[in-house]
């Protein structure tokens, strides 16, 4: 990738990290230490949801392929951004290469709106599973399963071509001083000089609200319909089994967007370089973290097959 954006690479070979700069220096240790245990927290949570998922036959079904595509992006997501951000807390020279800045935000956006992607695709699912349980599993066949996973991973990837490719098409004459923590659209513009910068900003901006956008809407208009079928049914044990299988599901989507809506849709004005820094920190590594908790703690069928998992697994060590 770095080959075909180096076209018009530019007098700028490294770019400066100064996201955590501005903060007092005794923190770092301390935000270190946090990020790691949250990191980690998050790759053991999408990996034990995964090894439950394929281990267990009973969760063999859509909701919970989708589930693993999900945490699998998630992981990928977190290792483009995260790695890096631990690293440069417990560094004096937060550099990054051209090549590598470039790569950190095609995967980033790549696996960001993979995430978004997925989390429509299972919006979706429970529409049909809720409004057209008879027609479910010709609607959600394995082989149509499999394609709205594949769907959703290529128009990830496509976002984080478009994205990377129009930013890093431009020239940076320096400074090179990106006032985040990663190399972020808005504040790697800022550095880029010509007079193409207002319209990839204007382009970038506009197709990354219109995504996200897109997507969230569509989740909106599944959960009307959900909603209105649910209100249909007569029994109040029938309601509550039914809204059961889509609760963590709608929080990890209120999560996810409202994170997002901050990050992307904040009001343009002055802000404090600790203000960018923490709102960042929500989207990159505070939503990672609360997704897998969401989903097993509010999603009934899984804790249970985690929590029998996991005696099974004590049973044969202590025999």
């Amino acid at each position: 990738m770095a080959a075909t954006l180096g076209r018009n690479h530019s007098s700028v070979s490294e770019f400066i990290l100064v996201g955590f700069s501005t903060f007092p220096q005794h923190l770092l240790p301390a935000f270190f230490l946090l990020f790691l245990l949250m990191y980690l927290f998050t790759l053991l949570g999408n990996l034990l949801i995964m090894a439950t998922v394929w281990s267990e036959r009973s969760l063999h079904t859509p909701m919970y392929l989708f589930l693993c595509a999900l945490s699998t992006s998630e992981i990928l997501y977190t290792l483009a951004i995260t790695p890096r951000l631990l690293a440069d807390l417990l560094s004096t020279r937060r550099t990054i290469t051209w090549a590598a800045c470039a790569s950190q935000m095609f995967f980033s956006f790549t696996f960001g709106f993979t995430h978004s992607f997925l989390l429509t695709v299972m919006g979706y699912d429970r529409y049909v599973a809720i409004c057209h349980p008879l027609r479910y599993n010709v609607l959600m066949s394995p082989r149509g399963c499999a394609c709205l996973v594949a769907w959703s991973c290529v128009g990830g990837s496509v976002m984080g071509l478009v994205v990377t490719t129009a930013v890093f098409h431009l020239t940076f004459c320096g400074p090179n001083e990106i006032h985040h923590f990663l190399c972020h659209v808005p504040p790697l513009l800022k550095l880029a000089c010509g007079t193409d910068v207002p319209v990839v900003a204007k382009g970038v901006g506009l197709v990354c609200i219109m995504a996200l956008l897109g997507c969230c809407l569509l989740i909106l208009l599944s959960y009307a319909f959900i909603v209105a079928a649910i209100l249909r049914i007569p029994s109040a044990e029938g309601r509550h089994k039914a809204f059961s299988t889509c609760a963590s599901h709608l929080t990890v989507v209120i999560v996810h967007y409202g994170f997002a809506s901050v990050v992307y849709l904040k009001p343009k004005g002055p802000q404090s370089l600790e203000g960018n820094t923490l709102m960042g920190i929500t989207y990159t590594v505070l939503t990672p973290f609360l997704s897998p908790i969401i989903f097993s703690l509010r999603n009934k069928e899984l804790k249970t097959a985690m929590t029998k998992t996991f005696l099974r697994k004590l049973h044969l060590q202590s025999s």
